[in-house]
């Protein structure tokens, strides 16, 4: 008896803010006819078959399972995103608002540390559940290059909005009258603040599209690559700017203290960013390898 060749698809990495899912493995088995008519206990079941049982030479077959996880209810997934951005907009701003009170204490690497932990956990524990946009901006982006359906864009940035008004109001009880150093307003000239927000939102998202699109890079540390973009975003324009990066980082601040100086540039210019952010990596990534067989 001739051993059969068992071949298996290569496994596909699943990455945050990649919609839908992917097998854990690929591959299927079918059981080998034959051995006195004896029923493979692997047949009922529905993820497992198994093919090319061969015992020959004493070499052991090939395995492979293919997982379908369940389905994520649109409900669960805007419950996360809420919380998800929730945690980001209370965190960010929580730590503008003590450097304020403590003269500075924080420091901008401070501010920096925090925003892009944040970020790191948020991905880390969202991820998998809603794709942890987290940002309209990103949203957005992933709607215009077809990686997010349209019709959950605004649910999406309903429960971003949400959670920033949640996430504001909740800090103006806490720290209230100091509530100005939570909002993001331009220090210079409007022109160089919009230049800056567009600059690191299209930073920001040039390495989301990388890591949430791209089975070639790595998706596992994608939390911690998205983090640390964030902590250089903030160290380039945080003096300057307030790196918001983020339309509902900037617009819950600024409602809750009622300061919305040129806060039209924090509602443009990081969408406008994350669009051609999203589009240049498109336009650089290495074509399917499936395609172009």
């Amino acid at each position: 008896m001739g051993t059969e060749d068992v071949k298996s698809l290569p496994t596909t990495s699943i990455t945050p803010g990649t919609p839908g899912s992917a097998p854990l493995f690929g591959g299927q088995f079918k059981p080998e006819r034959g051995g006195g008519g004896r029923k493979s206990l692997l047949k009922s079941c529905n993820c497992f078959s198994v093919e090319a049982l061969s015992l020959e030479e004493g070499t052991l077959p090939s395995v492979s399972c293919a997982l379908t996880p369940p389905p994520i209810s649109l409900a669960r997934k805007v419950g996360a995103e809420f919380i998800g951005t929730l945690i980001l907009i209370f965190t960010g701003t929580a730590t503008a608002i003590v450097n304020q009170k403590t003269q500075g204490s924080e420091t901008l690497l401070g501010l920096a540390a925090s925003s892009g932990l944040a970020v790191m956990i948020v991905i880390l524990s969202t991820g998998h559940i809603s794709g942890a946009h987290l940002n309209p901006s990103i949203t957005i982006a992933f709607a215009a290059l077809k990686h997010f359906p349209w019709k959950h864009v605004p649910v999406y940035i309903g429960a971003q909005i949400l959670a920033s008004l949640c996430a504001s109001y909740l800090l103006k009880a806490i720290f209230d009258p100091i509530m100005g150093g939570g909002v993001t307003v331009p220090l210079g000239g409007f022109a160089q603040a919009f230049a800056l927000e567009f600059i690191i939102s299209f930073n920001l998202m040039f390495v989301v599209t990388a890591v949430a699109t791209d089975t070639r890079a790595v998706g596992e540390l994608a939390g911690m690559g998205i983090g640390a973009t964030v902590m250089l975003n903030i160290l380039i324009a945080g003096e300057t700017t307030g790196a918001s990066m983020n339309p509902v980082r900037t617009l819950g601040p600024a409602i809750a203290a009622n300061n919305y100086k040129a806060i039209w540039i924090y509602l443009t210019a990081p969408i406008l960013g994350a669009l051609a952010g999203a589009a240049a990596y498109s336009s650089v990534k290495l074509p399917n390898q499936d395609a172009s067989r």
